[in-house]
């Protein structure tokens, strides 16, 4: 391996070159890229039309794009809650989520590492995420599902190529099968593989440049296994780093009430998650009791300055109304941003003159069955 090939680190302590092809720690904990310097402007290719104009922010940006043309998705201007804000729509990405931005990045090292069958476990916008880019990278895709899962989500899957296997039970069950089944074929769980969080981080770098190569007061995020939340603290921190920005935003988290494991040790002044039960959510997405990098994301929800608040499941559907009554069409999962905007304004956490910027993480059409009772003769 060569001298400069940045590193990934275990919770041991544990270093490993990121050229090579796992997806945790020897010690079994999730791996983390070191800290990378950031880029400036003017590293940004404005000839590419995706994320990958910044990357020279990768640690690996040697490596061939397996793209769809994920990245550079809109942010628009809205009024909601009473508040001037910005709404980035992450379902305007080629598979209809967020999670294209780091299916992107870690499909690309995968195929640059010669892997060419993987394993994924989803609640179903990663799944089919990883599904499609596999199917652009010639790469065997096996994806395990809850039951449950969206069917809407499950068809693209299929229709994609992968083999899709559905869990009875809950999301938590589905990832300990797949713990199960990693050694069968190469584990590229988009909540553990590092490289998957250096895609996510992207988002930052566009926001960045949509505001004008400055940085919001606050973003706000739905948050399941935290993907989103490390993403924008890394790309955010990099920025600072690279002198970009002066001051990193605050990092504002939102999960349902059925399943907020996050919020509840965050509140607690907890450094992890409890292990326990939660019952069935609509926020399908974010229903991940016990997130692989509870400590990580914890922390950096913590070190932004950031807050943290649980959304109560009979709000999600009229914030679903409420958001596509100003033209944007996003599943309950998203949708939860927007009574938690309403709970941080109350408590204090935003104010009239912040700069903020809810990420919508996933398109209605995701969830339409789910979204079939809001239709009423």
């Amino acid at each position: 391996m060569s001298q400069n090939i940045p590193r990934v680190a275990d919770r041991s302590g544990g270093r490993y070159a990121a050229d090579e092809p796992r997806w945790c720690g020897d010690d079994g904990s999730p791996l983390m890229m070191e800290p990378l310097p950031g880029i400036t402007r003017r590293q940004i290719d404005t000839s590419v039309n995706s994320q990958w104009r910044y990357r020279a922010a990768l640690p690996l940006p040697q490596v061939e794009p397996v793209t769809l043309g994920e990245g550079r998705t809109p942010l628009l201007q809205r009024t909601l809650a009473g508040l001037h804000v910005a709404v980035k729509p992450e379902s305007m990405n080629p598979t209809g989520s967020f999670k294209d931005r780091g299916t992107s990045v870690m499909i690309s090292v995968l195929r640059h590492q010669g892997v060419r069958q993987l394993l994924e476990d989803s609640s179903g916008n990663g799944g089919s995420s990883v599904a499609a880019y596999s199917a652009a990278a010639d790469i065997d895709a096996q994806i395990i599902a809850p039951a449950s899962t969206s069917p809407s989500k499950i068809v693209q899957s299929r229709l994609h190529g992968a083999s899709v296997d559905l869990v009875p039970g809950s999301r938590q069950d589905v990832a300990d099968e797949a713990l199960r089944r990693a050694d069968t074929r190469f584990y590229a769980s988009h909540n553990w593989h590092p490289q998957f969080l250096q895609g996510i981080k992207l988002i930052a770098y566009e926001i960045w440049e949509d505001l004008g190569f400055t940085a919001p007061s606050a973003v706000l995020v739905p948050a399941g296994a935290g993907s989103l939340v490390l993403g924008c603290a890394m790309g955010f921190a990099e920025l600072k780093r690279a002198g970009e920005i002066g001051q990193v935003p605050r990092i504002l988290v939102s999960q349902p009430e059925l399943c907020s494991p996050l919020v509840r040790a965050f509140t607690d002044g907890a450094d992890t998650v409890d292990a326990r039960a939660w019952p069935k959510t609509l926020a399908e997405g974010t229903a991940i009791a016990q997130p692989v990098r509870d400590r990580e994301v914890l922390q950096a929800i913590r070190d932004s300055g950031g807050a943290a608040t649980a959304v109560a499941e009979d709000e999600l559907l009229p914030a679903v109304r409420e958001l596509a009554a100003t033209g944007v069409f996003v599943e309950p999962t998203s949708a939860q941003v927007l009574p938690a905007l309403r709970q941080f304004h109350a408590a204090g956490d935003i104010s009239t003159d912040d700069t903020v910027v809810l990420v919508l993480t996933g398109s209605g059409l995701k969830a339409g069955q789910a979204l079939s009772q809001l239709i009423t003769d």
